[in-house]
């Protein structure tokens, strides 16, 4: 059952940290969260708040633009933040090891569209878009965990 999306904005870079920084603390190994949009909408942005608000020892939270995958031990298990943006082909994922580590690890996926059928269906997607004013995001999950690992923390900002 696909769960009526949820919208949210966030009305500067710190409103996105904080929601970031909500959401953390509810993820567990075998979660995948799927940020999407344009560039410049504040997928990595996200992602880094996010991590650095589980890591245990505070640490440079590069964009995986480049390397394709960056991982992380946290207190709540392995994490890996991945970019797909530059990714051409399915074997690619493959050899990433990606989609093994989405049964073990918290998973962050910008450019999910590059995943076309390893998507993981039970995964929260997120759709950032950009006006002037604010980031608009929709969230949408057809796994009903996350309709009670989500309430209470999704808030404008």
């Amino acid at each position: 059952m696909i769960q009526s999306p949820q919208s949210i904005s966030w009305r500067d870079a710190d409103a996105a940290a904080a929601c970031a920084a909500r959401i953390a603390p509810r993820l567990a190994p075998g979660d995948t969260v799927l940020l999407d949009g344009q560039v410049g909408a504040g997928k990595t942005h996200f992602a880094r708040s996010l991590i650095q608000s589980i890591l245990d020892v505070p640490e440079d939270v590069p964009s995986p633009t480049f390397t394709l995958v960056q991982t992380y031990d946290t207190a709540q298990g392995p994490l890996w933040h991945t970019d797909l943006y530059r990714v051409t082909s399915d074997q690619e994922i493959d050899e990433l090891g990606l989609v093994e580590a989405f049964d073990d690890a918290i998973c962050l996926v910008e450019w999910p569209d590059r995943l076309g059928p390893v998507t993981p269906a039970d995964a929260l997607h997120m759709q950032i878009t950009v006006d002037d004013m604010a980031r608009h995001v929709t969230l949408h999950w057809t796994d009903a965990k996350w309709s009670a690992r989500l309430t209470g923390v999704l808030a404008d900002g």
